[in-house]
């Protein structure tokens, strides 16, 4: 072997082994077509547990939507059951992930579309109420982007971060209604914390608002490094502040995808490089009761980029 490539080998196995041993949990998002995958094929789910779990992965962001015509959580509930009981018998945490490109689910925010945001969550917790205990989903990440609207501009996002905390609000009531405790979240984007809104007789930013209502924060905190002003410390920094005085805890999300823009993505960066900044980031906020770890987004990206790391 080439010495630059055993250099290379040596470095991956070195950052794999090293992530397992931290404290911090490690969720991936995973979209549609992997989760129906994983779903409809034993082999498919088991190649993913055995996968996430030698990276140090612990929580599964499962999709749990339509897609391509159909609705595997209400019209095959079983699937559901048998990947969840069978990750929970391997020590992961499942959450149902929702929200879609596929379903353009960032339209749900708005009012003549709350009778599809409503009808999104139910099913979620309909089949948890169904299920049995060791196949319940352990939380809920709602993927819903208002600044993917055509609509989203200076002059409407405060109107359209009203209409996103507004279904928030139904969404925690049907949570409470159903008095089930799983954990509900919300990805954010960092910059939110910049965004004054009022809301509720209340203004402040609406980050804050959104955790006041949900129980975490799944803050897409999208660089490659670390340190630094723009760095994936420093863009959690309110979040994390905010939450550790609200109680409530943020889970710090990352790009593994390619991106033109390659301050936001490891995908140009080692897996050793990704270790180290994780490292970095646990070292500053790993002390604090906000901090839940992180989630990496998302699992086809996770693996081809390991993939291509080792054929380098």
């Amino acid at each position: 072997m080439h010495r630059r490539h055993w250099l290379g080998f040596v470095l991956a196995l070195l950052s794999m082994a090293a992530l397992p041993a931290s404290a911090a949990s490690r969720a991936v998002w995973t979209w549609e077509r992997d989760s129906y995958a994983m779903l409809e094929s034993a082999e498919e789910a088991q190649g993913a547990l055995t996968f996430l779990h030698g990276r140090g992965i612990d929580t599964v962001y499962l999709y749990a939507d339509a897609f391509e015509g159909r609705n595997l959580i209400s019209e095959q509930p079983q699937r559901y059951r048998r990947f969840i009981a069978d990750a929970h018998m391997r020590g992961f945490k499942v959450y149902a992930l929702l929200g879609s490109a596929y379903l353009k689910t960032e339209r749900y925010i708005l009012p003549e579309r709350r009778r599809d945001a409503v009808a999104m969550l139910q099913r979620v917790l309909d089949y948890n109420a169904a299920a049995p205990a060791d196949a319940r989903f352990d939380g809920i990440n709602l993927d819903i982007e208002p600044h993917l609207l055509d609509a989203w501009d200076d002059a409407h996002r405060e109107d359209l971060l009203r209409d996103m905390l507004d279904v928030s609000a139904e969404w925690m009531r049907m949570k409470q209604a159903s008095k089930q405790t799983l954990a509900i979240g919300p990805a954010v984007p960092f910059w939110f914390d910049g965004i004054p809104v009022r809301w509720r007789g209340t203004t402040k930013p609406a980050s804050e608002h959104l955790a006041d209502l949900y129980d975490y924060l799944a803050l897409m905190d999208y660089r490659d490094h670390a340190d630094g002003r723009d760095g994936i410390v420093a863009h959690a920094a309110k979040e994390m502040d905010y939450a550790r005085q609200a109680g409530k805890r943020v889970v710090i999300g990352l790009e593994l995808g390619d991106n033109e823009l390659k301050k936001v993505t490891f995908h140009h960066r080692s897996e050793a490089d990704l270790a180290r900044e994780m490292a970095a980031t646990e070292a500053a906020y790993g002390e604090s009761p906000a901090f839940a770890g992180f989630a990496l987004h998302h699992y086809r990206s996770y693996r081809e980029w390991s993939q291509a790391q080792r054929e380098r």
